[in-house]
Formats: C-alpha cells, structure tokens, sequence
C-alpha cells in the first residue's frame, strides 16, 4: 500500500475503482430514485434538475424520465460483474489447459496449441455475435460467449511460463524426490505462475468491459429494462445533439473505468518484474531496510 501510494496516478485510479465498487453496491441498500419506474414528465432533463424529492437529479433523466446516476450505478453492477465472471470463467480454464500443454507436452500440447491457434484465426467479435444470435442475449450467455473468446490468452501466457520453469533444479529436484504429477505442478509450479497471470487477468478485465459494452450496443447484449454502459450508449445516441448527458457520461464511465484498470494493471506488472528482479536475477537477496545485520565476531 505504501508502495502504490507513492504513484499518485495509480492511487487516483484504484480510489476511483474502490468508490465505483462501494457506491454501485451500496445503491442496492439505499438509492433515492428508483432505475425502473419510468416518469415521461421528467424525461431528457438535463443534469442538476430539482426533483420531487430532496435530492435532484445530479446527471439529469434518460428519455423515459428515470435517474441517469441510478441507471449508471446499475449499468456498473452488471458490467462489472460480467467482466470478472467472464475473467474468472475463461482464466480458469485457459490455466489449466496451459498447465496440461506446457507440463507434460507431446500430443496433448499439439492438440492444445492447435485448438488455440484456430480460435485465434476468427475475430473474437464475430465469434460472439454468431453465439448470441443463436443462443439469445441474457447475461450468462454474455459471460459464456466472452469466457469462450478469451481464454486462449491464459492457454499461451501459462504454456511458456510452464515451459520456462519446467528445466529449473527445484523442478528436477522435486521430482527426483518422487513428486507425482499434481503436487509438482500445484505445490511447486503454480505459485511462481500467480503474479503474471494475475496481472494478465487485471488487463483482460478491461478487455471484457469494452466488448460487453460492444455487444450491448450492438444489441445482443444486456437488453431492457436491464442497464449497462454499452447499453445507455445505445439508446442515447438519438438524442446526442438534444440531450448530450446521455452518451457523454455513460461513455465516461467506460474510458475511466478501462484507463484505471490499465493503469494498475501496468503497476502490478513493473512491480512483479522489479520483485522478480530483486529476488531472482543476482542470485542474492539483498537487505531490506531493518533487518539485521551480522556483526564482524571478536577475535
């Protein structure tokens, strides 16, 4: 925390992200508007609007005269929970398929890498749509199709770094020692493989965001009376030139929710690789600031 506190970017970020979380949950407990109930007499109402009650209209109406705040804190909820189910889903399974590829090799690698490179071969895009034209839009198909399009990034990233820590002595050792399969892979593998797949699924989470947000406004995504980002573009976009609030903020939340999640996921990158560094790359640890020293004995 100290060390995420000296960059004053990232700090911004991650306070951004941490009052996004707490206010779009704490909305379930108390919101003063309600997202659902439409008021056509308030409708289009530009930010700042009196209400009926004591508190206004802080980002203005939508076209059926509802809460645009309300409707974004909800719209937050649903498209952030599909983006770290969808990176739950597909960073599970893309893992384990490259622990399988990249441990024991042979025709079970082939068969892996191949499937990945096929799936790599046909735009991801268009993969969902064809999904969710077949299926139907709901959210878990959303989190099914967006799972099926992005796990063959965990499969590559975790197949070289299983690759590069299969020729290392703590490996041969354990195995020499008489280590089966599992306990080598999980007990002495895996944990050296955590940092980077971390840091990789903090930036994928971004990556589900933006193409949720994509099909949603295409359509076969989150559909009426739900809200998310992608969506609240969709329906405002008729009204950009009359009631710019609709687009503009909605589209705001998605550039600063994205950039902030890049931005830590860039820190957690340059300070894995600095720890790594630091631990691995002279072969010596060096002395944190207090701890003890040996004092020279007395002859």
């Amino acid at each position: 925390m100290r060390t995420l506190w000296r960059n004053k970017l990232v700090a911004i970020a991650a306070g951004f992200l941490v009052v996004l979380v707490i206010a779009a949950v704490g909305s379930l407990i108390w919101s003063p508007f309600d997202p659902y109930t439409p008021n056509v007499a308030m409708r289009n109402q530009p930010p700042m609007t009196a209400s009926d009650g004591p508190i206004p209209h802080l980002l203005g109406t939508d076209p059926l005269g509802r809460d645009l705040l309300v409707r974004l804190l909800q719209g937050a909820r649903i498209s952030l929970g599909i983006g770290l189910l969808s990176v739950l889903v597909s960073g599970t399974f893309g893992f384990l398929l490259g622990l399988v590829a990249g441990y024991f090799r042979g025709w079970v690698d082939d068969l892996i890498m191949r499937l990945v490179d096929l799936q790599m071969s046909v735009p991801s895009l268009l993969i969902a749509l064809l999904v969710l034209y077949v299926l139907g839009p709901s959210i878990l198909n959303v989190v099914l199709v967006l799972a099926i399009t992005r796990w063959m990034v965990y499969a590559r990233v975790t197949r070289g770094l299983m690759l590069s820590l299969r020729g290392e002595l703590f490996i041969e050792a354990a195995q020499s020692l008489g280590a089966s399969h599992l306990r080598t892979i999980f007990r002495h593998m895996v944990p050296n493989l955590l940092a980077p797949v971390l840091v990789l699924a903090t930036l994928e989470m971004a990556v589900m965001l933006l193409t949720e947000a994509s099909l949603s406004f295409l359509g076969l995504g989150i559909q009426p009376p739900q809200s998310s980002w992608g969506l609240m573009l969709a329906q405002g976009r008729e009204y950009l030139t009359s009631a710019w609030w609709l687009v503009t903020f909605p589209g705001l939340a998605i550039l600063l929710t994205t950039l902030s999640i890049n931005l830590i996921a860039t820190w957690l990158r340059a300070r894995s690789s600095d720890t790594s560094r630091d631990s691995l790359g002279s072969g010596v640890i060096e002395p944190r600031p207090g701890w003890p020293t040996a004092r020279p004995r007395a002859r």
